[in-house]
């Protein structure tokens, strides 16, 4: 059984920062031990590893003292890129300290790291039967199954993590990860969200919510994410490969090759950012620098089949689509349900008079990567809907003037008064999405509606509980809001519309405020001025300033 002492041990040691000045007569010397983690929360890795390595030669020491300093010196070996010498130091760890959770959780994270999904699930499985109440080894063992493949699993574990610890940002944006995965987006955008209001500096969450909204066409609001996220991580190559897409996306080449450069310059050895810039150049109508970038691209990555794509519509573009069309073939080769090479055999079937088969390929990409509006806009050009109409009516999930029909997997909801909405039934249980009621705000809300609809049946405490899922929409706009937890089981969430937001205490108790345009209220208080990412709770506004990495964040892997 775990010795609760271990873990406030390290909490100790984590806490304690040498001041550099030589201590007064009388008051007791750091530890090697202590002084390591002084070294680690200052971010002075090497000389980390140095202490605890000079606290080991203690041969006094207890078993279990030493495994916490074998840990504590394997995580700093990690952070090194010592993934060999680490490894040794944990496997030591739970060899001396064999019901020691921390070790077990931190090992499982290396073997993540270098690919041993298996073996780190074994390692996760065991520190939460050591500790059932460690949410980072639930949160970790849920990033583990992702890389599996088992997001609906996924989901589980994450849920379990944020009911431990609802205020931590990073379960809240992997299981948001995991709702995207699961063509959700609606319950990502809501977890992302969650996540940057416990953490207005988690960079990550705002990308990975700029993803979201790309997929259901918020491409401004996702341009707004990603400059947040660049605005707090702003040598990060990547964020700004995104942003020129989502600029590209969104019509605004010259901003797109800003970025694109932007990211060339961090990392001469981007091969993304070459292929961005290159496509990007290629509807600037600068085709000399297209090819240019694209050739460079395959040169740093000739496995990608992205700028073989990318090649094949400059190619297109300049009359030549039976070039393009041997591109395309490396493309397909490389990676058959590439979305950008499924998207250029369209362009070049399309430009060689198959329409059928451009037509095909064109939804296909829809399907895989539904942000990705050149293939809409290639469909539109071609007068053909997104969709191959195979919209199955369910007459059963139906109420009146709302009718449900099926597409593959996904439900939807259509209406007969409002044409132009389609309302994604995203379930969070089993079970079908059966209709429930539909309510149109009185004013001076009354261009807002409440769709709510079966959300399935989840475990809860005593057994399978029924729940609710309610989705928000703005008729005049012709758009979702967002779908947000009604009920579950006997909780039901509460909803306040106070001037030009939203707010809804939700099932899982957190509040969530949803901006609204402004609207008159006789008789109401004045509203301050205020902007919100999307929502956010009371509580976590309060918890703006940033805190300071400890060694207790680096262990649990917050």
């Amino acid at each position: 059984m775990l010795r609760p002492l271990r873990l406030a041990q390290i909490l100790v040691a984590s806490a304690f920062v040498t001041s550099g000045v030589q201590a007064a007569e009388g008051v007791p010397q750091p530890s090697a031990a202590e002084q390591g983690a002084a070294q680690m929360v200052r971010g002075d890795v090497a000389t980390a590893v140095t202490a605890y390595t000079e606290a080991l030669r203690d041969t006094g020491l207890a078993n279990d003292r030493r495994a916490t300093i074998l840990n504590d010196r394997a995580v700093a070996n990690a952070r090194l890129g010592q993934i060999k010498l680490a490894l040794e130091d944990y496997n030591h760890a739970v060899e001396l300290f064999p019901e020691y959770p921390v070790a077990y959780n931190n090992r499982g994270n290396l073997l993540v790291a270098v690919g041993q999904l298996d073996e780190a699930m074994k390692d996760f499985d065991r520190a939460l039967v050591l500790a059932p109440g460690y949410a980072a080894a639930y949160s970790n063992r849920a990033n583990a199954e992702m890389k599996l493949g088992k997001p609906a699993v996924a989901i589980r574990d994450f849920t379990k993590a944020i009911e431990l610890l609802p205020a931590s940002a990073p379960p809240l944006s992997g299981r948001g990860l995991a709702y995207l995965a699961t063509d959700k987006p609606h319950a990502a955008i809501r977890d992302f969200s969650r996540a940057v209001s416990a953490d207005a500096r988690f960079a990550t969450a705002y990308r990975n919510r700029a993803e979201a909204r790309m997929t259901i066409g918020l491409r401004d609001d996702a341009i707004e994410d990603l400059s947040r996220a660049i605005a707090f991580d702003v040598n990060n190559t990547e964020l700004y490969v995104v942003r020129g897409y989502a600029y590209l996306l969104n019509a605004n080449t010259a901003s797109a090759l800003k970025d694109f450069s932007r990211a060339i310059e961090l990392d001469p050895n981007a091969s993304a950012a070459f292929e961005g810039r290159g496509l990007a150049n290629s509807f600037a109508e600068a085709s000399d620098e297209a090819y240019a970038d694209l050739n460079r691209a395959i040169e740093l990555d000739p496995r990608s089949p992205v700028a073989y794509a990318f090649r094949a519509v400059v190619y297109k573009q300049n009359n030549q689509p039976d070039i393009g069309a041997k591109d395309v073939e490396t493309a397909i080769k490389l990676d058959p349900n590439s979305p950008e090479a499924l998207w250029a055999r369209g362009e070049i079937a399309e430009a060689s008079g198959h329409a059928d088969t451009a037509i095909a390929d064109l939804r296909r990409v829809l399907q895989l990567k539904p942000s990705w509006q050149f293939a809409a806009d290639a469909l539109k050009r071609l007068g053909a809907p997104i969709d191959d109409g195979d919209d199955k009516p369910q007459p059963s999930l139906d109420i009146p003037k709302w009718h449900v029909v099926q597409n593959g997997k996904t439900y939807t909801a259509v209406s007969d008064d409002y044409g132009q909405i389609r309302v994604p039934l995203e379930m969070i249980g089993e079970g079908l999405p059966k209709l429930l009621d539909w309510e149109v705000k009185t004013a001076p809300y009354a261009s807002y509606g409440i769709l709510r609809f079966s959300g399935g049946s989840m475990p809860g405490k005593n057994g399978p509980e029924d729940t609710e899922l309610a989705a928000i929409v703005d008729i005049a706009a012709a758009k979702v809001i967002a779908i947000q937890p009604n009920k579950q089981g006997a909780r039901v969430a509460t909803w306040t519309w106070d001037g030009d937001h939203l707010q809804v205490a939700s099932v899982d108790g957190v509040t969530d405020e949803y901006q609204l345009r402004t609207v008159a209220v006789a008789a109401a208080a004045p509203v301050p001025q205020r902007r919100y990412d999307s929502w956010e709770s009371r509580e976590t506004r309060q918890r703006r300033a940033p805190k300071p990495k400890t060694i207790f964040d680096f262990l649990f892997g917050n």
